[in-house]
């Protein structure tokens, strides 16, 4: 029986604190199999980055309570010992952050702290290994960038030491949490451009958690839209850019400007903004920023409805509105990122 590389079954994060509990994660699923490109994608506290985290219990568990299903090779992570667990972590599932000054330790070099990925290595040989892997992310001077201390590099040059350390373990999964957020456009392209590499390279799977459409557009094959803790849409890339089917995904779509628009056509946004994990809104979620909700929307929770491997959780009525089909006409003719974004073409 095939056993996909992840499988993530109705995962939800709830911490309690000062007598209440709140919920940013909520039932969660999702599934990645080995060699995929799959995204995440929602606006910035939809529980993306805390869903990456609990994948391998780096949650802060003190204070979360994780339950549901973590499925990695077919062990629940959720349940495995330290010991198991820590074989998981790198050497299974390795992690680049979107924030590489915040990840590297300031007080060690850059090889010291590849180097903690491989501990069955002499020095030397340590050493060794870890210029090679600076040198197949890229770095120019792989051998002096190895022996720097993480100020004396460009944030593009950190984010290719993230990818060496994660490298390191030869993982199966490599979670990429936003990676480009702090680079410049250029930089961006080159750093989307090297995990594809290394990615085929060393047949390696990549979940990308990220709050732009453009990079999805040319990159990944399945994508999960995420908005107050829960997937809204899921399905191949190129059937929900092209047919989107909860307002939310137009709303994310209508959003990304068009390249031939006239220059004066003014950027579209969602009203409101993603709401507290403890004030989640009856009903759907979403409705308070819809200009299609019904009643409904605001008193009961939407069914969630499977179709032609699409699900998306939305009431029939906003599914096939044909004012909302209007409204995203040029979104879907277009689901291509801005030039300040960049893609691989496919």
């Amino acid at each position: 029986m095939y056993v996909p590389l992840l499988q993530v079954r109705d995962l939800a994060v709830t911490f309690r604190q000062e007598g209440m509990e709140t919920t940013p994660v909520r039932s969660v699923s999702l599934t990645v199999h080995a060699g995929d490109r799959v995204a995440v994608v929602g606006e910035s506290g939809c529980g993306k980055s805390l869903t990456a985290l609990a994948l391998t219990r780096l949650a802060p568990t003190d204070r979360a309570r994780l339950s549901g299903e973590v499925l990695f090779e077919g062990a629940d992570t959720l349940t495995l010992d330290n010991r198991a667990l820590a074989r998981v972590r790198g050497h299974g599932i390795a992690y680049v952050f979107q924030d590489p000054s915040a990840s590297l330790n300031p007080v060690m070099r850059v090889c010291d702290q590849i180097a903690e990925s491989l501990p069955n290595l002499s020095r030397a040989d340590r050493l060794a290994a870890a210029i090679d892997l600076l040198r197949k992310t890229g770095l120019p001077d792989p051998a002096r960038a190895a022996r720097a201390f993480p100020c004396e590099l460009s944030g593009g040059q950190q984010q290719r030491v993230m990818l060496a350390m994660a490298l390191a373990a030869r993982p199966k999964l490599l979670v990429a949490d936003e990676p480009t957020t702090a680079l410049d456009v250029t930089t961006q392209r080159q750093v989307l451009d090297l995990i594809d590499t290394l990615a085929d390279a060393h047949d390696m799977a990549v979940l990308l958690i990220t709050h732009n459409l453009g990079l999805v557009a040319g990159r990944m094959e399945r994508v999960y839209v995420m908005y107050a803790g829960e997937i809204v849409e899921s399905g191949a890339v190129a059937d929900v850019l092209a047919h989107p089917r909860h307002p939310y995904t137009r709303g994310l779509l209508a959003a990304v400007p068009l390249l031939d628009a006239p220059r004066d056509t003014p950027l579209q946004d969602i009203p409101g903004t993603v709401p507290s994990p403890d004030a989640w809104p009856a009903g759907c979620a979403f409705a308070p920023r819809c200009a299609e909700a019904a009643p409904r929307c605001h008193t009961d929770p939407p069914p969630e409805t499977l179709s032609d491997e699409r699900m998306f959780r939305c009431w029939p009525k906003q599914q096939t509105g044909q004012e909302s089909e209007t409204r995203t006409r040029a979104a879907r003719e277009d689901a291509r990122p801005p030039s300040t974004f960049p893609d691989r073409e496919p």
